[in-house]
């Protein structure tokens, strides 16, 4: 038994096997002769967990530093800038039609803003407002069709008595005599060229007054939708700020949108003036077509800068047709006015909306015009204004921080 207990007390070491370069050793030196036989452990090497885990090997080296693939990455970014220049050229009228209509809605909304005040609902608002605009473009249309469908009727009718003096014409005979220019016009009458050169010319009247009618349509329903959805869209593009910044950029859009409405509303009422105080002067002279001449004066009073010397003109060149003293009363009258417009009628009207300084204003309407025409001018001052608010409210301010 004292042998038992001495054997027992002797500690057993396993008897020294094979290593793996680890130090730690293998399976076959704890199964080795003499060894003890408790519970076995496979001890992983390091490199194990990282082969199971990418079992196709190593990944090389990245992608992106392959001037093969950076080249190609270069390439496909090219042509995709390209596609998206030619989508944004082909699609350039839609593109200004869209803006018209989101400037007309923002122009229309203190109106239905102001019916809404008045506990009527948004779409009864709306549908009044629209209906007003409607029924100007209808009045429009009555005044002025009749005057151009009769001016052009009887310039028809009168061409074969101007072509009878002409015929008369002393000088004419002589050029004819000399170089048979009567003769070689008719050569082209009878030839067809005459023919198809008019079938061309109507055809292409056609078009243009075709593409002038399905754009106005499309102008109205682009309107009506904008108008009716404006609080949503609002809502919206105001989610897509930061939560943090979401009230102020609230406050300042809540101010440009209602900049832009003021100005176009306030425009439009200069030019609602100018057309009444126009008919009212027309009609005490006598001049024909006085309601057609007045709208036409106050349609282009709405562009800026030009629109109103642009009316004034015209008017003043209708009116010389009839006779040369209403030519002269009109042109005083129209001069006088505009001073009073620009003096003490915009001022007043734009006093609460826009806040552009006269320079600024000339240089916006100059560029717009220059990028967009008419629609850029129309636009370039409430632009404007956006931006000079923009850079009053949070580029000044930053920059005095610094």
């Amino acid at each position: 038994m004292p042998e038992a207990s001495q054997t027992a007390d002797v500690p057993t070491t396993p008897a020294p096997g094979p290593r793996l370069s680890s130090g730690i050793p293998s399976s076959e030196a704890v199964d080795a002769p003499g060894a003890s036989r408790g519970p076995s452990r496979e001890v992983a090497s390091p490199e194990a967990p990282e082969e199971h885990a990418t079992p196709y090997g190593r990944p090389g080296k990245p992608l992106a530093k392959n001037p093969f693939l950076l080249g190609l990455t270069a390439g496909l970014g090219l042509l995709t800038s390209l596609a998206l220049a030619l989508a944004l050229v082909t699609s350039y009228s839609v593109i200004v039609l869209v803006v018209v209509a989101m400037f007309l809605a923002l122009g229309l909304n203190p109106a239905v803003e102001a019916l809404q005040r008045r506990r009527l609902a948004r779409r009864g608002a709306i549908s009044i407002v629209f209906g007003g605009v409607i029924l100007f473009f209808v009045l429009f249309g009555m005044a002025i069709v009749p005057p151009v469908t009769q001016e052009t009727a009887s310039f028809v009718g009168a061409v074969p008595g101007y072509i009878q003096e002409l015929l008369a014409n002393p000088t004419l005979k002589e050029l004819d005599s000399d170089y048979q220019i009567l003769t070689r016009i008719g050569d082209y009458i009878t030839s067809g060229g005459l023919a198809q050169t008019v079938a061309g010319g109507l055809v292409g009247a056609g078009a243009v007054v075709f593409n002038a009618f399905f754009s106005g349509v499309t102008l109205l329903v682009l309107t009506l939708y904008f108008l009716g959805s404006l609080p949503s869209i609002k809502d919206y593009l105001f989610k897509l700020v930061p939560s943090s910044r979401r009230q102020r950029t609230r406050a300042l859009g809540d101010e440009i949108i209602s900049g832009i409405g003021g100005y176009v509303a306030g425009n439009l009422l200069i030019s609602v003036i100018a057309g009444v105080v126009s008919w009212v002067f027309l009609t005490v002279l006598g001049v024909e077509y006085a309601l057609a001449l007045a709208l036409v004066v106050a349609v282009t009073d709405l562009i800026p800068l030009v629109g109103a010397t642009i009316g004034a003109v015209l008017v003043s060149g209708v009116a010389l047709l009839q006779s040369g003293t209403l030519g002269i009363a009109c042109a005083v009258f129209f001069l006088v006015y505009q001073q009073v417009e620009n003096y003490l009628v915009y001022p007043r009207v734009m006093k609460r909306s826009v806040d552009v300084a006269p320079a600024v204003t000339v240089i916006a309407a100059l560029f717009g015009g220059a990028l967009l025409g008419i629609v850029g001018a129309l636009l370039a001052i409430p632009v404007a204004a956006a931006i000079a608010l923009i850079i009053r409210e949070v580029v000044i301010p930053r920059q005095a921080r610094l």
